[in-house]
């Protein structure tokens, strides 16, 4: 017999090549599922609800993981916090559910969260989790304006990677809103499910507007040309968040 564990995790994605395991370099997968089966004696799938790139952190991240009858939730999260070791990955909530539900496919919602600092001097404490942006302000009325635009369901594919493998491009975005936070601006965007670099593509058009070099008709262009050259440049991955996942009541 086994248990379905729900863990929550927040990690720094800079040591990582990305959530999912890759011949290329340590995953937070791969940490997870070598302390998991450390902890169990067999090998353990640890099945996350996103697919973080390399150098996207997470605060919220959820993950499940079948485990012998033996282990309970609590002990789970308290022996995975242990084994884990000196990696930035911490089990921050574990719970057991019911053998049916799953970590990616009963997401009903994901929010991310992108930390955009534009200022002329690099951070010093928070090197490698904001994007430094080294042009000066950004006009964050100007760049709501056009967020405003995006918001509801739309065909993607501007704003989506090449690479991606997703059947269609089309995603009804829940929240895009622009936050004043001290020096930075922080980005939350809300839907069930994200393209390949969405957010990023998206961070990346709306600081062309919050510069003046765009305007929220170019943006609403670029949306309409369903052709990801149209939309403005890829914003780095260290400001960039997995902040939450939500699921169905009872999950």
């Amino acid at each position: 017999m086994t248990r379905r564990i729900f863990i929550t995790i927040e990690y720094d994605g800079t040591p990582f090549v990305g959530w999912q395991r890759q011949v290329t370099g340590l995953s937070v997968q791969q940490v997870l599922e070598e302390a998991a089966a450390e902890l169990t004696g067999g090998d353990i799938l640890v099945q996350g609800a996103g697919r973080t790139d390399s150098g996207v952190h997470a605060t919220g991240q959820v993950a499940h993981l079948d485990v012998p009858d033996k282990f309970d939730a609590n002990r789970v999260m308290e022996a995975l916090n242990a084994l884990t070791g000196d990696h930035p990955v911490s089990i921050i909530e574990a719970r057991e559910v019911d053998s049916e539900a799953h970590a990616r496919f009963s997401a009903t919602g994901r929010r991310y969260l992108y930390r955009l600092l534009p200022r002329r001097q690099p951070p010093a404490l928070d090197h490698g989790r904001v994007w430094h942006h080294r042009g000066g302000a950004l006009d964050p009325g100007a760049m709501q304006a056009a967020a405003a635009l995006l918001v509801g369901r739309h065909d993607f594919t501007s704003f989506r990677a090449s690479q991606c493998q997703a059947d269609s491009p089309v995603r009804t975005l829940d929240e895009l809103r622009i936050e004043p936070q001290g020096e930075e601006l922080h980005i939350h965007a809300a839907a069930r499910s994200f393209l390949h670099h969405q957010v990023r593509n998206i961070v990346g058009t709306l600081a062309l507007v919050g510069a003046g070099k765009w305007t929220s008709e170019d943006v609403a262009a670029a949306l309409a040309a369903k052709d990801r050259s149209a939309a403005g440049p890829t914003a780095p991955p260290e400001g960039l968040y997995l902040t939450g996942v939500t699921y169905p009541t009872g999950i």
